[in-house]
């Protein structure tokens, strides 16, 4: 039966970044789904592990700065040892700046850059790894953003990073899909999370962002859990290096 290829009792997904907002939404959607998750973050995730777990799914915590590239491999092999495997990796931890372009500091633009897309591909680089040596394949989804697809204004680093995100999506789908591993992006629209509240306590800028959104609506996490799960399950083993926007219209217009 097709609802039958949805589920994903039994599997393992590691989550970064799922303390709150987006992430928060997806790791539980996934334990829904049936997935025991591993959480990576700088913070105990205390809300979504008790989330988790209340749906009878286990929560394994790992705390850890994902910018710091060479810890990457330890923290899967933790998930491994306590687990057994790996099944699905959600790329979501990222940072953003916002500063005028003519005035953005490199450091702002190297802290983005270490999170947003450094830490994105060597931790896919780790996890494909584990995949490929466990033999049976693997789903990694990778958090891109509407600015994968416009420019955005005052925030680049955080643009070219996005970007990024879309292209090594398609190129580790291009490497890895022979060996069962499936990789492609969720890019969220406008959604209601801690990144969003300075715009949406503007009246005036929340009221002309709303008015392009053809749903005309915030997003919020739990409409990431649908396409999370549908990209982490078998329902989507043809699809391979491809950017979902779920953003209620907005590029529509």
């Amino acid at each position: 039966m097709i609802l039958n290829t949805f589920d994903l009792a039994g599997k393992v997904a590691i989550v970064t970044g799922c303390d709150t907002g987006l992430g928060q939404g997806m790791a539980v959607g996934l334990a829904q789904a049936g997935c025991d998750i591993v959480g990576i973050n700088i913070v105990e995730p205390v809300d979504t592990i008790a989330k988790v777990e209340a749906l009878g799914r286990r929560f394994l915590s790992l705390k850890a700065d994902v910018s710091k590239t060479d810890e990457l491999p330890g923290l899967v092999d933790k998930a491994v040892s306590h687990f057994g495997k790996i099944d699905i990796l959600v790329n979501n931890a990222g940072i953003i700046r916002r500063e005028d372009a003519i005035n953005f500091s490199e450091k702002d633009w190297d802290d983005v850059m270490n999170i947003n897309i450094k830490s994105v591909f060597f931790m896919s680089q780790a996890v494909a790894r584990q995949f490929i040596a466990q033999g049976h394949g693997g789903k990694i989804v990778n958090i891109a953003s509407m600015l994968s697809f416009q420019g955005g204004i005052r925030v680049p680093s955080y643009t070219a990073s996005k970007s990024g995100v879309m292209g090594i999506t398609r190129l580790m789908a291009n490497e890895w899909a022979k060996h069962g591993v499936n990789v492609n992006a969720i890019a969220p629209g406008y959604m209601a999370t801690n990144n969003t509240a300075a715009l949406r306590a503007d009246e005036a800028r929340n009221a002309e962002i709303l008015g392009r959104i053809p749903a005309n609506r915030w997003g919020t996490p739990e409409d990431l859990m649908g396409p999370v799960v549908f990209l982490s399950s078998t329902a989507s083993d043809y699809i391979n290096g491809y950017t979902i926007a779920v953003d209620g219209g907005w590029l529509s217009r």
